[in-house]
């Protein structure tokens, strides 16, 4: 439920949710989509009810006295989009934050100068063109799923171009190449993708999610240790420039700047449509969860190690994805095999990882009922797409940087103990390695190609997060980066901003960050596209 929170996340928390509810016998088969047991409601109602509440008091917060947009600006944007006042908003609307800002993390306010909607790229243009004039900064949002708001600016005083109309879709079927609309969600992408021939592509687990940020940031899921990630698949793409042109991109065309926008989108442009590279769906599917509720994380710390030495075997096969997640009430290792359930039991899951108190093993032969169990069912329409008040942290490992055993008893200790000021927290790591390895580092902005594992800790509070729970995911982080100093030169993944990170332009493009600076001067140097960690011009 709640990982629909997250960009780039698997969301086996919604699967583990939902198989705890159904027969943990071996064999079960699900094909059907939201065919779930009705006892989720009853478990996870009460959660959902605290979340809509935080979610209605944080909002409250939020709405503050309002700015009045300059009106020669108000006028230039309503001009770009054909003069249709319904294709824009600005600061002066009452109703401003509720209806067309949006914001998804309600710990951080953001008010900007304008929300458009334009429908097509001369729109966008116009629009790139009155901002900049202005001198007014713009971002790009399809989805609005930022953890720092980055789709909305990340601070005051930005031009939002809001690309919900661009949702266009349609196959070549010589090539099985689709052209998406940067404003398509994950869960439409998905369906389209089916219809059109029972194609697939890499990308997250959240269908609120949209393409148009997921594919320019990364965009990993479970498929992506066969596939690669959502960007790997990005062929070519039209562009809005900081200049206001309209132009192709690909590895013809443009090539340093597919280079940039595939991984570091938001600082170089606008994108309007997608063409991807496609992949036929899987056929039987596993989904596989192991529930381990206990006294203490510490009498635990034998389980990770088994985990990551299962997820580090040089030799598992890429048909693998999966995660182990801690949580408030003990440790949730699930995931998807992509195979026959023979293929699956020759794994030996139960004996790698013993004395669960709850396990589901289910098989899936229909890719829309995968797609559905992974994300869109109930425990995610009770709420999982509510924005609220959060903070969150990542760190990447590599084969070089796995936590040792003393440090994984470090952690679970510290988790034992640590003042954490609220109950709903999550630290996932989330396998990855795969497909994603096999291509470069220099060969997209896009750098964390030797991770292994990405770690994710995140927690949601009442109203403004307090002092107490953002200390207890800096120490946590601290934790392992102090153990292990190596860590922290991993980075982090540019999926997962973290608007308190010192350093986040290396740490999302590492040694590609000096390139990326380069391109920016050449196409952006006035530094139109930014948001609080975006890619700045080279000096």
């Amino acid at each position: 439920m709640l990982l629909c929170l997250l960009p780039g996340a698997h969301s086996s928390l919604e699967m583990t949710m939902i198989a705890e509810c159904e027969d943990a016998s071996a064999g079960g088969r699900k094909s059907a989509v939201g065919s779930q047991d009705n006892c989720i409601i009853s478990d996870f109602l009460s959660v959902n009810i605290v979340i809509f509440l935080i979610y209605i008091f944080a909002f409250a917060l939020l709405i503050r006295a309002m700015g009045n947009t300059n009106s020669a600006v108000q006028q230039c944007l309503t001009s770009a989009v054909g003069g249709d006042t319904s294709l824009v908003a600005f600061q002066s609307n009452p109703l401003f934050q509720i209806i067309d800002v949006k914001p998804y993390n309600l710990d951080i306010p953001v008010n900007p100068a304008a929300v458009t909607y334009p429908k097509t790229p001369d729109h966008v243009s116009g629009i790139v063109r009155c901002a900049a004039d202005a001198q007014l900064k713009v971002q790009a949002k399809s989805g609005g799923h930022s953890y720092g708001n980055y789709g909305l600016g990340g601070t005051d005083n930005a031009v939002v171009i809001d690309m919900k109309n661009f949702n266009q879709f349609s196959m070549d079927n010589t090539t099985w190449t689709a052209t998406i609309g940067s404003g398509t969600l994950l869960g439409d992408v998905t369906t389209n993708l089916h219809d059109a021939g029972g194609r697939a592509m890499a990308h997250g687990t959240c269908p609120e999610v949209g393409i148009g940020g997921h594919a320019t940031i990364g965009g990993l899921g479970p498929t992506s240790r066969m596939y690669g990630s959502a960007l790997d698949h990005v062929m070519e793409v039209e562009v809005v420039l900081a200049n206001g042109t309209v132009t192709r991109v690909s590895q013809s065309q443009n090539p340093d700047l597919l280079f940039a926008l595939k991984g570091a989108g938001a600082g170089f442009g606008v994108i309007t449509e997608f063409i991807v590279r496609t992949e036929p769906e899987p056929g039987e599917m596993v989904q596989y969860s192991y529930t381990f509720s206990f006294g203490s994380f510490s009498s635990l710390t034998q389980l990770y190690m088994d985990w990551q030495s299962f997820v580090s075997d040089p030799k598992l096969s890429r048909k693998v994805a999966g995660e182990l997640v801690l949580m408030e009430l003990g440790i949730i290792i699930s995931g998807t095999y992509f195979g026959p359930k023979s293929e699956f039991n020759a794994l030996k899951l139960e004996e790698k990882f013993p004395n669960s108190t709850k396990s589901s093993v289910v098989v899936f032969d229909d890719w829309l009922g995968m797609a559905s169990h992974w994300a869109e069912d109930v425990a995610l329409e009770l709420g999982g797409g509510i924005p609220a008040p959060f903070y969150s942290k990542s760190l990447a490992f590599t084969n070089e940087t796995l936590l040792s055993s003393s440090t994984v008893g470090e952690l679970f200790n510290y988790l034992d103990t640590a003042d954490k000021g609220t109950l709903l927290w999550f630290a996932i790591f989330d396998l990855e390695g795969g497909a994603v390895g096999d291509i470069a580092s220099d060969t997209t902005a896009y750098a964390h190609r030797d991770a292994l594992l990405f770690l994710q800790t995140y927690a949601i509070d009442i109203g403004k997060v307090s002092n107490t729970t953002r200390a207890f995911l800096d120490d946590m982080n601290d934790v392992l980066t102090k153990a292990m100093p190596k860590v922290s030169a991993n980075g982090a993944y540019p999926g997962y901003v973290d608007p308190a990170l010192p350093n986040g332009q290396e740490a999302y493009w590492g040694s590609n960050l000096p390139k990326l600076e380069k391109i920016k001067k050449a196409v952006d140097p006035n530094d139109v596209f930014h948001n609080p960690q975006s890619v700045r011009p080279a000096s």
